[in-house]
């Protein structure tokens, strides 16, 4: 019997303020989504890599979405220690008003 490994899955939420870094929470939600998928193969192993925003007529309490799939926690470990990810840190922290983050592995 061959044993499948675990994808662990990342989705993290984002609560954005209405003005801040000089600008409002439309543009900042666009600019973070840039930022975002360029993060998007940053290391081998991350099997999904998806980000959205809220979009008009359909429910939403966050404003941006991210939702990825690793191989591994060690791929999680290595994306999150990444310096192209740490860097965009101090931006989505001055324009958040609200984090959620849920990982899990299927």
């Amino acid at each position: 019997m061959l044993l499948e490994k675990a994808v662990l899955k990342h989705i993290v939420m984002w609560k954005l303020k209405e003005h801040a870094e000089g600008a409002d929470k439309a543009s900042n939600a666009q600019k973070l989504k840039v930022m975002l998928d360029a993060c998007s193969a940053l290391v081998p192993g991350i099997l999904k890599f998806e980000v959205a925003l809220a979009q008009p007529g359909l429910e939403a309490t966050y404003d941006v979405i991210l939702y990825a799939e690793f191989a591994s926690r060690e791929v999680l470990d290595a994306y999150q220690e990444h310096p192209d990810h740490i860097k965009i840190k101090p931006f989505v922290g001055a324009i958040r008003e609200a984090r959620q983050c849920m990982d899990y592995e299927i």
